[in-house]
């Protein structure tokens, strides 16, 4: 089978079950390179799923780059509190801005001038440049390495097949259609060729799939064995004053969780010692160690901080760098799910309500 038989079928499976997302645009509609990039930025390490909501509440927030370039960076840390990995919100406000700075707010139309915004790699560029811009470009997602190392058998291990898969796509790329392609090499791996039993026999690409042939479909892609993290530990002080307010902090810009709110914790060390604990607590209080820690998984390490709870009176002021903030007012502040695990478990607050 040529490569343009292949891309042809893919494409009439694309026209028939493509679906439909709030990024996407219909059938025959330009899309708006603002809602393409926006929603790249949000789906990396997200799921579609996950992020539907909040890309409406954002986009209902910041309808357009302009607006997000001139919104304060609280503002946007906050509308992306829950999402994750939060350097990309920074990358993302960045990017904006240098969007309407050194481009008139028009995005780049190509890879090359994509990749030369903050935040903006490989794979977001060519996705960009492939689905708001029609360019000849190669977006190589997660789903995107499943299909294609099952279509060639790919036995090369992530991440080091990455160029190998970029070139078969791009050999398989049609000029006519390259962001519909992309779109739908996406589709494909989310609804068809999934992780665990994928759904062959609906599949526009089953026969000339290699994988498939072999009846080896699950053993594909094949990964590098990752090295597990060493746990670090750590304390959290959720402090608690008489008119309803807790204890909270931002976080320096740089770094993990850069930006973000948080209650007043200790360094996170492999070897921290909970002894020590009431040397890092912001205020010398009795305080309460709540009994069970709260775990958390990052990417390169998990996280085990014990909660210690303090209260004070209504009329005590925050300790310099600080603030006190009611709880009724929590859901404005850019709390990561990290940190509203940690009010929670001192049963002060439950992200129910939020």
């Amino acid at each position: 089978m040529t490569p343009e038989a292949r891309a042809a079928d893919l494409l009439t499976w694309y026209d028939r079950h493509r679906r439909a997302l709030p990024w996407r645009a219909v059938a025959g509609e330009r899309p708006d390179p603002y809602r393409v990039w926006a929603s790249e930025i949000m789906l990396q390490q997200t799921t579609v799923t996950a992020v539907k909501p909040y890309y409406e509440r954002f986009m209902a927030r910041f309808p357009t780059v302009q607006a997000l370039a001139e919104a304060p960076s609280e503002e946007v840390m906050q509308a992306w509190a829950g999402l994750g990995y939060y350097s990309r919100a920074r990358n993302l406000h960045a990017c904006a801005q240098a969007v309407m700075e050194n481009h008139l707010g028009r995005f780049p139309d190509t890879e090359e001038g994509l990749r030369a915004l903050p935040g903006i790699g490989a794979y977001t560029a060519g996705a960009v440049a492939a689905i708001a811009f029609d360019r000849p470009a190669a977006a190589v997602d997660g789903n995107v390495e499943r299909v294609m190392t099952r279509l060639f058998a790919i036995a090369d291990e992530l991440p080091g097949a990455r160029s190998l898969i970029r070139e078969k796509v791009l050999a398989l790329l049609p000029h006519d259609r390259p962001g519909d392609f992309a779109q739908a090499l996406m589709d494909l791996g989310a609804t068809i060729c999934t992780p665990r039993s994928p759904a062959c026999g609906l599949c526009p690409w089953r026969e000339p799939c290699q994988a498939r042939i072999a009846g080896m479909q699950e053993s594909f892609p094949r990964k590098a064995p990752k090295k597990a993290g060493v746990t670090r530990y750590g304390a959290a002080f959720v402090l608690a004053r008489a008119d309803g307010a807790i204890l909270l902090r931002t976080r320096p810009a740089k770094g993990l969780l850069g930006g973000m709110a948080e209650v007043p914790t200790s360094e996170w060390r492999a070897d921290y010692e909970l002894d020590g604990a009431a040397q890092d607590a912001p205020l010398p209080l009795s305080w309460t160690q709540v009994v069970e820690p709260v775990r958390h998984v990052f990417t390169h390490f998990p996280l085990e901080l014990t909660v210690f709870t303090g209260s004070v009176p209504e009329r005590t002021q925050a300790p310099a760098g600080m603030r006190f903030t009611k709880l009724a007012n929590l859901a404005g502040e850019p709390l990561p799910s990290l940190m509203l695990k940690v009010v929670e478990r001192a049963g002060l607050y439950s992200s129910k309500t939020r």
